[in-house]
């Protein structure tokens, strides 16, 4: 009967607070547009978002692909939008790549930019076997998918951190029931 209500009480915990908790964390983070997305090595690429607020602007991170670590992101055209850009190194491998944004109001925003190969994709003379395909295969991208376990393919930072306030504020609650529930016996 105990456990019954400690864990009707940790359950009553994660309802009345996890629901609070979480969106004050979810609403620092925004999503960032990334365009061209696949990019060949050499393309200058545009960065937008709206989680710098009207007229606000930050700055911009493409250390991931091997860019600037630093670029600016200004007021665009487009009302509440910044704006940034940076030019992919001719030395970046195909892949998808993280691009994050500070806003210098305390938001953050994210994004990814896919860098396509940027040769012709030749064969380059490779001999033909019966069954053996003679074609340039690309690389496999993103998560496994097994169907057990792991996060999804589309979660993101925001997601994380909402589940993880919801763990926390559920052990706290836990833990607050349980001593109050220790001082009376």
């Amino acid at each position: 009967m105990r456990t019954a209500r400690v864990l009707t009480g940790a359950a009553l915990t994660i309802v009345a607070l996890g629901p609070t908790g979480a969106p004050a964390l979810a609403g620092d983070f925004g999503k960032l547009e990334v365009s061209p997305s696949p990019a060949q090595p050499g393309t200058l690429v545009t960065v937008n978002t709206t989680a710098c607020g009207s007229n606000g602007s930050g700055t911009g991170d493409a250390s991931a692909v091997g860019g600037p670590a630093s670029f600016a992101l200004k007021p665009g055209t487009h009302k509440e939008d910044v704006v940034g850009q940076f030019s992919v190194p001719a030395k970046a491998k195909s892949g998808t790549y993280g691009i994050g944004v500070k806003c210098h109001n305390g938001k953050e925003a994210t994004g990814d930019l896919m860098v396509g190969s940027g040769g012709s994709g030749g064969g380059g003379g490779a001999s033909s076997s019966p069954g053996m395909s003679t074609t340039a295969t690309k690389p496999p991208m993103g998560g496994v998918k097994t169907g057990v376990g792991s996060t999804s393919e589309n979660s993101g930072l925001t997601e994380i951190m909402a589940g993880a306030a919801v763990l926390a504020t559920a052990a706290v609650g836990g833990t607050w029931f349980l001593r109050r529930r220790g001082g009376r016996a």
